[in-house]
């Protein structure tokens, strides 16, 4: 699909019963309770201990939602992103965890090619720091606008690896995000409440991009990819 067809279609990328809520909570707090759990797991675990792709997986998916709130300006990072959990969480049982995922990959010399679990979990790991840091941004200051927070976290993290296409969509599709009022309501959120929630995955998501990115540069794969 040509990269301008992700901001003009009308077709959703995921259905109300794929993100349906598991428990009480909005999205944004049960995202904040999955992560603070990874981050548990990976603070807690010991040396020997490895991250389960199903674990990850699951976590990963409550991100979609958020998203998907952010309307068609983020379209293509969340038809993108979904796809390459969807990916991953299919492997699950064949890899178990991260590291057998890349171990695998860099022993057949494909950790870079097109369609490699290696790579897909480099860009899911981008998404995640997509949303941290577009939550820092948001939270910030109060006049930040949206879209002044969504650009500056898309320069920073995933413009320098976007192609001039995607990169002249995504700056389009920029006018078309909500207002902060509108974000906060499509989240079911207050302004108090987004803060608690935003600052708790921002805490949380660290540990886990950090382990990722120790996954690769344990194993001599450079980061600026």
């Amino acid at each position: 699909m040509d990269i301008f067809s992700y901001f003009t279609s009308d077709k959703v990328s995921y259905s109300e019963d794929e993100f349906e809520d598991a428990g009480e909570g909005t999205a944004i707090s049960m995202m904040a309770d999955a992560f603070e759990e990874l981050s548990d797991l990976i603070k807690n675990g010991n040396k020997n201990d490895e991250l389960r792709l199903k674990v990850f997986c699951d976590a990963c998916s409550l991100v979609s939602v958020l998203f998907g709130s952010l309307g068609l300006a983020f379209k293509f990072a969340e038809m993108e992103y979904t796809s390459k959990v969807r990916d991953l969480a299919d492997a699950a049982e064949i890899y178990g965890t991260l590291s057998r995922v890349i171990d695998c990959d860099v022993k057949t010399d494909t950790v870079k090619s097109a369609e490699s679990l290696t790579r897909k979990l480099r860009r899911v790991r981008q998404g995640l720091d997509l949303i941290r840091e577009l939550f820092q941004n948001f939270l910030s200051t109060d006049d930040y606008s949206l879209k002044e927070a969504a650009s500056s976290a898309y320069k920073q993290v995933c413009a320098p690896y976007h192609t001039w296409a995607v990169r002249t969509a995504v700056s389009a599709g920029m006018c078309a995000l909500p207002t902060r009022d509108q974000l906060l309501l499509n989240l079911n959120e207050t302004d108090e409440s987004v803060e608690i929630e935003m600052r708790r995955y921002i805490k949380a998501s660290l540990p886990v991009i950090k382990y990722i990115d120790n996954l690769y540069t344990a194993r001599g794969i450079t980061l600026d990819w």
